[in-house]
């Protein structure tokens, strides 16, 4: 694939944002939609974990070939179709300057060019993509093959952020890279508090913890202190005559949903004046979309690594128009990602 292919299928997040979305067209609510979400492709993964090499194994991924083609031919099949498509993360398992990196990145892209040219991908790094200390050449290694590492984008009203959680995780090596992150998060939820956003969606591929808020720390969620510290700033960005009942819904590494108290949250769709969020596996088959709402307040939703693909719905009490229930469950053509 030539740079001139990757960079417009891959390099759609540029100046901090995605330009497969018009900023000023995309602020107003114009009425339901949904959009997939998926994570750790990770062409590799699968051999060098049955060999109990996570480290240097991972020289095939045919298997994973094969699975994420079933699922992009399952999201082009979608109807209508989704506004986007995004990756939390971990897209090829070589960490950066390790073998088969290059070849597994060539492959991840061409399989990905094939999703519908009208749904635009959405790419997270995670700890494979970055590594698990991220450096200012790892960071550029990202951005040069994929696009920016965090960024914003309108779509419907709805205000999404992508954020690289490897800073939330270990900065040490590039805190000036993190300190601008930090700065720049401030700033969009200052626009969201301001603007009054009908909802802001956090993307990361790090949740910022697994079942409860107050768990142990553990290398599958950040830190307490990170934790708290990113909770308060989601909190912080409500509006102030707001009622905060889910308490910022999100989405775990397990699908299992969970809010910023520890406590759980209500599963319903995503409303135009508040509502929760909509996280139904495609092997369980809900086509009515009909569940109850029960939050009445704009809300920062924290849509956090998935094992799996699945949707987070922004719609009314009943299915779009048009609305036909995906083809096959994606749910088995992702893997979830152990490392």
């Amino acid at each position: 694939m030539s740079a001139a292919e990757a960079g417009g299928v891959f390099h759609r997040a540029r100046g901090r944002t995605l330009d497969a979305f018009s900023s000023e067209k995309e602020r107003e609510w114009k009425g339901p939609f949904y959009f997939i979400q998926g994570a750790d492709p990770q062409f590799g993964l699968m051999k060098a974990w049955s060999t109990g090499d996570c480290d240097s194994g991972g020289d095939e991924w045919g298997l994973e070939i094969r699975l994420t083609e079933q699922a992009v031919q399952a999201v082009n099949k979608l109807n209508p179709k989704p506004r986007f498509f995004v990756l939390c993360g971990d897209l090829v398992h070589a960490m950066p300057g390790t073998p088969w990196r290059k070849e597994q990145t060539e492959d991840l892209q061409r399989v990905l060019r094939t999703v519908d040219s009208e749904i635009p991908l959405v790419l997270v790094s995670g700890n494979h993509d970055v590594g698990n200390v991220p450096t200012p050449e790892t960071i550029a290694e990202f951005q040069r093959t994929w696009g920016d590492d965090y960024f914003s984008f309108w779509v419907g009203g709805v205000l999404f952020l992508i954020l690289n959680s490897q800073f939330l995780y270990d900065a040490s090596m590039c805190p000036t890279l993190k300190q601008a992150q930090d700065q720049w998060l401030d700033q969009q939820l200052s626009v969201a508090r301001q603007q009054k956003c009908q909802h802001a969606i956090v993307f990361q591929h790090i949740p910022l913890f697994l079942q409860s808020i107050d768990e142990d720390d553990d290398y599958f969620n950040l830190t307490k202190l990170v934790r708290k510290e990113m909770a308060d700033k989601f909190s912080q960005a409500e509006p102030e005559n707001s009622r905060c009942a889910g308490d910022g819904l999100g989405c775990g590494p397990h699908g299992k949903s969970h809010s910023r108290n520890g406590k759980g949250c209500p599963d319903g769709p995503i409303h135009r004046g508040g509502g929760s969020s909509h996280q139904q596996p495609w092997d369980q088959p809900d086509s009515s979309l009909s569940l109850k709402p029960t939050l009445t307040h704009r809300q920062i939703l924290s849509a956090l690594l998935s094992g799996h693909i699945q949707t987070l719905t922004a719609a009314h009490t009943t299915a779009p128009p048009g609305w036909t229930q995906p083809p096959s469950p994606l749910a088995s053509v992702t893997t979830s990602s152990p490392a």
